[in-house]
């Protein structure tokens, strides 16, 4: 196990989140600001990639400089406040869902099989068969 390559891809997939993130906020901030800034940048980021934030943001930055920055300032921000509770949170999190996925499991693996059910057997006697009706008259 390259725990280095995990770490590393890990990190890159935080940072495209970060910016996802930010650009969410950024678009919420402008739509009681400037709602046509909004739209316009709603637009940009539906017709752009996040699974690479760098070429996400490059991109930004050569439509609208000022936005690109805002974003940019906006991820830093996160980055730095949200880190701080994250590996916390992710450990107790994969912690707890880890015990939830075991008891499944466990419930699932203690659990009594069904009795299978044959089909029935011919009878000859037309009382235990109930499926068939009977023509016999009572006199």
């Amino acid at each position: 196990m390259n725990l280095k390559w995990v770490a590393r891809e890990t990190a890159k997939t935080v940072q495209n989140y970060l910016t996802y993130q930010a650009v969410r906020i950024a678009i919420d901030q402008l739509n009681e600001t400037n709602p046509g800034l909004a739209i316009w940048l709603r637009q940009h980021s539906a017709n752009n990639n996040f699974q690479d934030a760098e070429a996400y943001i490059e991109g930004l930055l050569l439509a609208n400089k000022e936005l690109g920055l805002r974003i940019m300032t906006v991820r830093e921000e996160l980055a730095q406040t949200a880190l701080d509770f994250l590996t916390e949170r992710v450990r107790s999190s994969i912690h707890e869902a880890n015990i939830e996925h075991r008891r499944h499991l466990l419930e699932r693996m203690t659990q009594s099989a069904p009795p299978t059910s044959s089909p029935p057997a011919e009878s000859s006697h037309p009382e235990l068969d109930l499926n068939e009706p009977t023509d016999r008259s009572i006199d």
